[in-house]
C-alpha cells in the first residue's frame, strides 16, 4: 500500500488539443503521482473519448505512471492491449467484465496492475472474492461518463468497508476514488480511507495545475497529521 497519498490528475478535464503540455503541467517535485486516462466507448457510457492509439501516444510522451480507466464494453477483449502498451494500471468495470478474475490475471501477465471499478450504485460485498485478484479498487463517486459532476458522499461507506478489509489483511490493494474530488471533498474521502485521489477540473481548471496537485496533497497530509 502507498505510504503517501497518491494524486492522479484526470486528463478528461484537460485541453485535448494540448495533451502533451497538459500532462507536463502536472509534473514537479510534489506534482502528480499517476496520470488518470478515461477511455469511454460511447456504449458502456454515453460519452466517447479516446482509445488505444491515443493512449500509446500519451505513454510515449510522459514519464508518469498512466492509470487507464476503461469505461467500455467487452473489457475482457480489449483491456489487455492497454497493459501491453505500457500502462501502469488498467482498471475495468465489474459491471462490464465477463470473467473479472481471469481478466485480472491477463492484465498482470501483460505487465500492468489490475484495477476493478464499481459504479456508485454497485454494491461492494458481492465482489470481495474477486477483489483478492486485483491491485486497485476504484470507487466511482459520480456516475461514469462525464467530468465535472458533483461528489456523491454515499459511496464513502464502500470506501470505509474496503479500508477495513485492507487494514485487516483480507485485501491487498490501493483504494482509489474518482469523481467530484476537489478541495471541498478530498478530506471526506481521505477520512474514509482512500489512498489515491483522481481529480480532474480541480487540477486542470486551476491557473497552475502542479500547484493544485500539491494543494490537494497537503490537505490529505494535514488531515493525517491531525489524526495522529
Amino acid at each position: 500500500m502507498p505510504n503517501k497519498p497518491l494524486i492522479a490528475p484526470s486528463i478528461l478535464s484537460a485541453d485535448f488539443a494540448r495533451l502533451a503540455d497538459e500532462m507536463a503541467a502536472v509534473q514537479g517535485e510534489r506534482g502528480a503521482d499517476w496520470l488518470h486516462v478515461d477511455v469511454m466507448d460511447g456504449h458502456f457510457v454515453p460519452n466517447l473519448t479516446l482509445g488505444l492509439p491515443v493512449v500509446q501516444s500519451l505513454l510515449a510522451t510522459t514519464a508518469l505512471p498512466v492509470d487507464c480507466h476503461l469505461m467500455i464494453e467487452k473489457p475482457d477483449r480489449w483491456a489487455v492491449g492497454y497493459a501491453e502498451a505500457g500502462s501502469h494500471n488498467v482498471t475495468v468495470h465489474v459491471e462490464a467484465a465477463e470473467d473479472p478474475v481471469m481478466l485480472a490475471k491477463n492484465l498482470r501477465a501483460a505487465g500492468a496492475k489490475a484495477g476493478l471499478a464499481i459504479k456508485p450504485h454497485t454494491p461492494l460485498d458481492p465482489y470481495l472474492d474477486v477483489l483478492k485478484h486485483y491491485d486497485t479498487l476504484l470507487v466511482m463517486s459520480v456516475e461514469p461518463g462525464f467530468g465535472g459532476q458533483a461528489f456523491m458522499a454515499d459511496v464513502l461507506g464502500k470506501v470505509r468497508r474496503a479500508r477495513r478489509l485492507v487494514d485487516a489483511g483480507h485485501l491487498n490493494l490501493v483504494v482509489e476514488i474518482d469523481g467530484g474530488i476537489n478541495a471541498d471533498t478530498i478530506e471526506q474521502a481521505a477520512e474514509a480511507g482512500v489512498d489515491c485521489f483522481v481529480a480532474g477540473s480541480a487540477v486542470y481548471a486551476a491557473e497552475n495545475p502542479a500547484q493544485a496537485v500539491e494543494g490537494l496533497r497537503r490537505q490529505v497530509e494535514a488531515l493525517s497529521i491531525r489524526a495522529r
